[in-house]
């Protein structure tokens, strides 16, 4: 018998220049090698890093991307493919349904 894979939420709030942006997506890049299940929703000016190429291949290994559509319509971004574009009550729930959260919004610098 398997056990689950334990589940991580990531909420990403600066834009992808910022160093918060870069670690959030390191953050889930390792925690996928690791087997766990990840989950990442990009809020404010994260919903312009939705693009970004080593976001997109961490899509490819299995990643589930949520993008805030408010952020993005205010922001004039395209609603595409790249990730699903939610509301908050898909952050609320993946607070509620992950083993562990953690949110990079560029306070620590």
């Amino acid at each position: 018998m398997s056990l689950p894979a334990k589940k991580l939420g990531i909420l990403l709030s600066t834009s992808p220049a910022h160093p918060d942006f870069q670690r959030g997506v390191a953050v889930a890049a390792t925690a996928l090698d690791a087997g766990t299940k990840v989950y990442l929703y990009s809020i404010d000016e994260a919903a312009a890093g939705v693009s970004d190429v080593l976001l997109q291949s961490l899509r490819e290994r299995g990643m589930i991307l949520y993008a805030c559509a408010y952020a993005a319509q205010r922001r004039g971004l395209p609603i595409n493919d790249l990730a699903t574009y939610a509301g908050l009550g898909v952050l609320g729930d993946l607070l509620a349904g992950t083993d562990e959260f953690l949110g990079f919004n560029g306070e620590s610098e």
